[in-house]
């Protein structure tokens, strides 16, 4: 159904094998579960030895929390870039779903949110969710001023988060790298669609209205 656009790599070659290591290691999580998954069904995946694994990874616990963590990291930072922007919170929010959309589809397919972080040891867990956190609340804040300032309806903005974290969620069900969508494509369009449901209608109809009696006079 779809075609993912290829990831840009220019990390070192020792954090992008790290990488390499995250993207089959979270495919044999999804695959088998992570209390069903194994080191050696890992390393096997990438065509290594399980010893030269753990070069990069001391056990499977952190390679859970690395592939969190790192997918994370990299929703914070687009989230600082957004924040520190002079976008509109529609725009803002359009350029965060298509970061997400591009995570969940080109780096490690939604591990941010859709892989088992319950299964990590209570401090490791505690570093997780404290980073989701950040992220909904920053989310949240954004939904919340673009109501406010008229751009958006005015609704729950929690429940607005989770129809937009529900619908991205879902990507790794259906998605297909043989398709003939590209990531690009996949996370623009939901991007439009995902904003265009926030708009304030009432807004935009006025807005019309005014325009056509200005033409009018």
């Amino acid at each position: 159904m779809a075609r993912s656009a290829s990831v840009n790599g220019r990390q070192p070659r020792g954090e992008r094998k790290r990488i390499e290591i995250l993207r089959a290691a979270a495919a044999v999580f999804r695959r088998r579960g992570y209390h069903g998954a194994s080191v050696d069904q890992i390393a096997r995946a990438l065509n290594m030895a399980p010893g030269n694994l753990y070069y990069y990874f001391r056990n499977k616990e952190e390679i859970l929390y690395v592939c969190h963590d790192y997918s994370l990291g990299l929703i914070l930072n687009e989230l600082k870039e957004v924040e520190q922007s002079q976008l509109t919170p529609d725009r803002q929010i359009h350029r965060l779903i298509v970061a997400f959309v591009h995570i969940f589809i080109d780096v490690l397919h939604g591990t941010a949110w859709t892989l088992e972080v319950e299964a990590l040891s209570p401090p490791l867990l505690k570093k997780v969710i404290a980073k989701r956190d950040r992220i909904d609340n920053a989310f949240r804040a954004i939904l919340t001023e673009g109501m406010r300032s008229g751009l958006f309806a005015r609704r729950d903005p929690k429940l607005a988060a989770f129809v937009i974290f529900g619908a991205i969620n879902w990507i790794p069900r259906w998605y297909d790298p043989a398709g003939r969508a590209t990531s690009h494509e996949i996370a623009q369009a939901f991007a439009d669609y995902l904003v265009a449901g926030l708009q304030n209608t009432n807004r935009m109809t006025l807005a019309s209205v005014a325009g056509g009696r200005a033409g009018r006079s």
